[in-house]
């Protein structure tokens, strides 16, 4: 039997849904229109006074809620590749255009122990293949050398403290004089961006820019 015969049969049998509105749909990945346009909410973010001399431009592709937040979620704490087609959709679907400038996508790495727990960086499965089809392939330019714990529930000067030294350069990277596109899944406090940012800029990176898949900053 053939893949796309195979597919129709499951499709058939287990018809998709929206992830969203659970709405059936016509294939697997698939949202429906009034969903796939309230979620399609592309815009710059805002930074900080602290992250600004870091960060050149950020950008998010969607607000974190709703359907957004639901499979961010699902992939990243509960492992279910399976919210991956729908996340592959909404990246086609995006009207964002990359900057033609940039020389470099470098996700925000995951502790080894943590990516052992989880068996992938969500990052790399959201953005990888979509970079890639257009010719921006993602470099491991960045090596996470400890773990911290949830940053959103500390205050400022925990954050600091929790990321120090929490990031170097990988062996072999070479950003010296490049436009890096630092790419994580959600923007939350900005902390952990910051000091990826920092030690690319310290590295030679001559401009980090941002880009993540949900913000809920505005």
């Amino acid at each position: 039997m053939g893949r796309g015969l195979w597919q129709m049969l499951v499709d058939f049998v287990f018809p998709p849904h929206c992830p969203v509105c659970h709405a059936y749909v016509e294939h697997l990945g698939a949202w429906c229109p009034d969903c796939m346009a309230a979620a399609q909410k592309p815009h710059v973010i805002l930074l900080s006074a602290a992250m600004q001399p870091l960060i050149g431009t950020a950008w998010a592709l969607g607000r974190y809620y709703g359907g957004l937040r639901s499979l961010i979620h699902a992939l990243k704490y509960k492992k279910k590749r399976s919210a991956l087609p729908c996340i592959a959709t909404f990246l086609r679907e995006s009207d964002f255009v990359l900057p033609t400038a940039i020389d470099m996508a470098v996700p925000v790495p995951l502790h080894e122990a943590r990516y052992r727990e989880r068996g992938f960086n969500q990052v790399e499965l959201i953005f990888g293949a979509w970079l890639e089809g257009q010719g921006l392939p993602l470099e491991q330019a960045l090596v996470r050398t400890k773990q911290t714990g949830p940053l959103y529930r500390m205050r400022p000067s925990e954050r600091r403290q929790s990321l120090k030294d929490a990031f170097s350069m990988a062996r072999d990277a070479d950003v010296s004089g490049k436009h890096i596109l630092l790419l994580d899944d959600i923007l939350t406090t900005g902390a952990t961006l910051s000091a990826c940012a920092a030690v690319l800029r310290r590295a030679g990176a001559a401009r980090v820019d941002v880009l993540v898949f949900a913000s809920d900053h505005r």
